[in-house]
């Protein structure tokens, strides 16, 4: 019978964790650093520039996400709809600035 030692233990190689498992984000790094190499947007780009921006990315859709669900909750609705979204938004000084000029679309009504 032979012992296993340390070292075969050792030997097996250990999975390597993505850079969005790393950051602990949803957001995918390697969809957004794809984005950012496609666009040209810069000649050169930092390892660290994708996973920056995936946080932000990330940070943002929470925020929107959650005062759409607040404003659903205070109009008695059960679902987050764009116009919701689009009132979340305006009535936040802070999102309203940097959504400024940007159109939410909006969606035929539905059919009762």
């Amino acid at each position: 019978m032979k012992r296993r030692g340390l070292r075969e233990s050792s030997r097996r190689q250990r999975r390597t964790r993505s850079r969005s498992a790393l950051g602990e984000l949803t957001f995918s790094v390697g969809h957004v650093e794809r984005l950012l190499r496609e666009g040209h947007y810069a000649q050169r780009l930092s390892s660290s520039a994708p996973v920056f921006l995936a946080a932000i990315l990330e940070y943002l859709t929470a925020k929107v996400l959650e005062l759409a669900g607040m404003e659903a909750q205070k109009s008695g609705r059960r679902r987050i709809t764009p116009e919701l979204v689009d009132m979340a938004v305006h009535n936040n000084a802070l999102l309203s600035g940097f959504f400024g000029t940007t159109t939410i679309s909006q969606v035929a009504p539905a059919r009762e």
